[in-house]
């Protein structure tokens, strides 16, 4: 089976003179520095890049101080500036804070008594989270908001959304 990736954050800045990147991340909490050892690079559509981790540093619950082996200075680590990390699907779900929206990943939408799908992406935004999932073979785009929100069921991993009428019409017609 081949893995699916979820994009964890992206390098913002260089630091210091080893050759250390700045990864600002979507895991909540600071990332279990004990348990990650690979990143992936989206190197072209679809073809991910295992890059091994030398260290690891906590910086701050958003930030982490990531040097890539092989990478030794900051005139290396440039070339990585700007670019998406990934993780499998898997290693997400074990690395997220439970807090994290992207825990949410593989939880199943429910509107009223429809299931709606599976979340196969989180997308963060300044005012709400979208929530991507296959929809009636359609990409369907759920906004969470105070307004859509019902309930986050953690134990039976369901997410219980109220959709303004003709939301999912504008996907599937």
């Amino acid at each position: 089976m081949m893995d699916q990736y979820t994009i964890i954050g992206k390098f913002i800045a260089t630091f210091g003179i080893k050759g250390d990147l700045v990864l600002k991340h979507h895991m909540g909490e600071g990332l279990n520095v004990d348990a990650l050892k690979t990143l992936f690079i989206e190197e072209k559509s679809g073809k991910f890049m295992p890059y091994f981790i030398a260290s690891v540093k906590n910086k701050n619950d958003e930030e982490a101080l990531i040097q890539l082996e092989g990478v030794d200075a900051p005139e290396k680590a440039k070339i990585f500036l700007r670019k998406q990390v990934w993780l499998p699907e898997q290693e997400v779900k074990i690395q997220a804070s439970k807090h994290a929206p992207i825990s949410l990943l593989g939880y199943t939408v429910v509107d009223g008594k429809v299931e709606l799908g599976k979340v196969l992406e989180v997308i963060e935004q300044p005012m709400q989270i979208l929530l991507r999932i296959d929809y009636k073979e359609k990409e369907v785009f759920i906004p969470l908001n105070e307004s859509t929100l019902l309930k986050i069921d953690h134990k039976k991993e369901k997410i219980t959304v109220s959709l303004p009428d003709g939301l999912l019409d504008i996907y599937i017609n």
